[in-house]
């Protein structure tokens, strides 16, 4: 009713003016005079991100989805106490640097954030920090929707992704390695992840998390976009939720934070490296309503998004944690993406033309239970296997409907029309996939139980206290218990956290005392050896017998929560959209990115041609799909090399080594080359082959039925072991393993039509916008 209002009706009007005037219908337009720079996975980002903060001289906003105080920035945390964020913001605001934080406050029930945590601890640090937390009073709708734009701004650098610090779904994966084990039972200074930092959502090690390791990717951005068009989003949502719920918290001032914050000159300590040019057009754009920012609708993220699928030449990367839209309009899903894909494969296809999208998404959306038993995994993957490839109007079908197969690129039909062959590869589909090998043998760890008379809980459990601190009565409510398990498979027990530091110091130096400096050197996790190290995984020594090796080597899909494409190596849309209608039909969640296209060129090939390609597109792609395919050297993250900082670690305007030149970005400069595209299927193809003879991983596309599933699920645990081999066959095996991609399994239990129909594919079920 509000809305017949005049006055809404007004505004309604007035809005829809600026939108016209920009490109995409947003309200901000293309600016240039940007510097922007990405950043692969966490370890690097996150660095930056603390020094991005450390720099604040008057003004820090920070607008998040889900925000843990106690995340640690540098890590292996022991080293690093200072940097943990509620340490670094304390700091901050007792210099006299304005903080104001907005969280999405969730719905009781639905998910572990613990926003009011959140804003308890971060308030108590010091007044000079304001938490508001989202709640949504005036449609009772509207509460189901999420506020998950992510960003962090302040004086002149603002922050655009799915980075952990801001939205902290989970806390990412920390390097390159893709750590699988955190088990430091010879040195406990070694710990990345302390007490519940890390937990496998999908089989719910903790119950109150839903951390795991993340595929992360991010920007960090200064200029007139930053200055203009971020801090207006940030300070209209502090308005707004100000007015609703906190009118005794200060108001912002657009006009005097702008201007500071384009005339804030960088105070970062630069290393070597180069300084980078303020080369990108950016423009912001977001998914916003009246119940979410007080504005009409807007859906410029989607728009955007079609409108660069159209303008595409020869490749689309898309890499995002969920794949699902539709190819007509009308439908139950409402985004039209998968339209646009289809309208520009068949026109490619129509013209004889190469072209190509690959589209990176997980295995399994990051919920937990099993797929036989969860019904929000099995709408979310039969929502994305209606896009892809069923139901009768995916992605797959609409392009077979024309004439044209999506997938096989070993065949060519010939037009006869046109005289000209038909290529059939356009459009094909991976996920992310890791292992590992936890080191805690049994036989290993009874041994120091009978040395000291402490076992691995009682030493994780004292350790448990030096994180906690010297007390606090939020933390140690639980009667100061610790649940744990050991490292090798075993129940679930509890032990009682140490009253003090000093007897939890003195328990772990007894413990560590039990090791001989030869057992220090055994690796704590070997996941280094799918990149390119230099030494080799059979040589890897191992504490205890071969049957504890076997059932301690894992594996677990990298879970993807980037939001990304990037378009002919030219441009790029990166921020907090999904690729779902929750977030591109505006009046779901509300999320806002940044397209970003640099005017420093460099030259690149593509379909074998010469090519001047967009310096931030191109170098971004090529070390993506360097790291996706092994062709980077570890990143190992222990206290010897903590304090090494490289040029990938520092905000911007630091420039990042260039590495175009590399014999590593070569193979993968040509995305369209047939040699770039027989190495990116071959090692998916390659390591899906040694995952799934190994491990028996579901999903895999040889599960085509509920029969099949049932024949082919592990019996052991999840991850673990399930072929008949010893551990040095195991490890010969997974040495073949480069990187992490594997094959898409878009055929996963395809012959069980009902999955994509029925009942719940229709408009009677009304909660089916939750899902998709």
């Amino acid at each position: 009713i509000g809305k017949l209002l005049p006055s809404k009706q007004r505004q309604r009007t007035e809005y829809d003016a600026i939108l016209a005037a920009n490109r995409f219908r947003s309200f901000a337009p293309e600016r240039e005079g940007n510097t922007v720079k990405w950043f692969v996975d966490g370890h690097d980002y996150l660095w930056a991100i603390s020094e991005a903060i450390e720099s604040a001289k008057s003004e820090l906003y920070i607008l998040d989805w889900w925000l843990s105080p106690e995340l640690y920035l540098r890590r292996p945390p022991e080293l690093f106490p200072e940097w943990r964020l509620d340490a670094l913001l304390k700091r901050k605001a007792e210099q006299g640097v304005k903080i104001y934080v907005i969280v999405y406050n969730e719905v009781p029930g639905t998910s572990p954030l613990d926003s009011a945590h959140s804003k308890s601890v971060l308030e108590a640090l010091s007044p000079n920090i304001r938490v508001m937390l989202v709640i949504i009073d005036r449609q009772l709708v509207a509460v189901w929707w999420s506020i998950l734009t992510e960003y962090l701004a302040d004086d002149w650098l603002v922050d655009w992704g799915d980075g952990p610090m801001l939205w902290s779904l989970g806390h990412p994966q920390p390097v390159f390695n893709s750590y699988l084990s955190d088990a430091h039972p010879t040195l406990f200074e070694r710990t990345l992840f302390p007490g519940q930092d890390y937990n496998n959502s999908r089989v719910m090690d903790f119950q109150k998390v839903n951390h795991f390791v993340f595929n992360q990717l991010s920007t960090l951005l200064t200029g007139k976009s930053h200055a203009r068009d971020a801090v207006q989003h940030f300070v209209e949502r502090w308005a707004f939720v100000r007015n609703q719920k906190y009118p005794n918290y200060p108001p912002l001032s657009l006009s005097n934070t702008s201007a500071a914050a384009e005339n804030q000159p960088s105070t970062v300590t630069l290393p070597p490296g180069g300084t980078m040019k303020p080369s990108c057009k950016v423009q912001v754009c977001r998914s916003v309503c009246d119940w979410s920012h007080g504005v009409p609708t807007e859906q410029s993220i989607q728009n955007a998004y079609i409108g660069l699928i159209q303008e595409a030449k020869h490749f689309i990367y898309i890499e995002n944690q969920f794949f699902i839209s539709n190819t007509v309009a009308g439908g139950l899903v409402v985004n039209l993406i998968a339209k646009a894909l289809v309208e520009r494969i068949l026109k490619a296809a129509t013209a004889g033309e190469k072209f190509k999208v690959i589209v990176m998404i997980p295995e399994v959306p990051g919920f937990p239970g099993k797929i036989e038993d969860t019904r929000t995994i099995k709408l979310i993957m039969a929502a994305q296997w209606r896009t892809v490839n069923r139901a009768g109007f995916s992605i797959a079908e609409m392009i077979t409907k024309a004439g044209y197969d999506p997938y096989d690129s070993s065949i060519f039909l010939w037009d006869v029309q046109t005289d000209c062959p038909r290529r059939k590869d356009y459009i094909s589909y991976y996920h992310l996939r890791s292992y590992d090998r936890i080191n805690g043998p049994r036989s290993f760890l009874e041994n120091i139980l009978k040395k000291t008379g402490y076992s691995y809980g009682h030493a994780q459990a004292a350790l448990a206290r030096i994180w906690l601190g010297a007390g606090n009565p939020e933390w140690d409510k639980n009667n100061g218990t610790l649940n744990t398990v050991e490292p090798e498979i075993s129940p679930t027990r509890s032990w009682s956290i140490p009253k003090t530091i000093a007897e939890a110091k003195k328990i772990l130096e007894t413990y560590e005392s039990a090791s001989t400096p030869s057992d220090r050197e055994v690796n704590d996790s070997v996941g280094q050896h799918a990149l390119q190290d230099s030494t080799k995984l059979q040589d890897e020594r191992w504490l205890g017998n071969n049957d504890e090796e076997r059932n301690c080597i894992i594996s677990e899909l990298t879970y993807i929560h980037s939001k990304l494409m990037i378009v002919d190596d030219l441009k790029v849309v990166i921020g907090s959209a999904n690729l779902n209608d929750r977030s591109m039909k505006g009046d779901g969640d509300s999320e806002i990115v940044v397209v970003v296209e640099d005017t420093d060129m460099i030259p690149s090939k593509m379909n074998g041609q010469s090519y001047q390609a967009a310096r931030f597109a191109a170098t971004f792609r090529r070390a993506l799909f360097k790291e996706h395919l092994g062709l980077i050297p570890p990143q190992n993250c222990t206290p010897t090399n903590a304090h090494d900082v490289t040029t990938f670690m520092t905000p911007v305007p630091n420039a990042q080594i260039d590495t175009t030149n590399s014999p590593e970005d070569h193979l993968v400069e040509d995305p369209l080359s047939d040699e770039f595209l027989a190495l990116w299927n071959g090692t998916a193809k390659n390591n899906t082959d040694i995952f799934w003879n190994i491990f028996r991983t579901v999903p895999n596309n040889a599960v085509k039925s509920w029969t099949d599933y049932n024949q082919d699920i592990p019996s052991v645990s999840e991850g673990h072991v399930v072929a008949n081999l010893s551990a040095e066959e195991i490890k010969k095996q997974l040495s073949g393993v480069k990187g992490h991609i594997v094959q898409g399994y878009m055929d996963f239990l395809i012959e069980e039509p009902g999955l994509v129909g029925g009942w719940e594919w229709t408009w009677l079920n009304i909660f089916l916008p939750l899902y998709i």
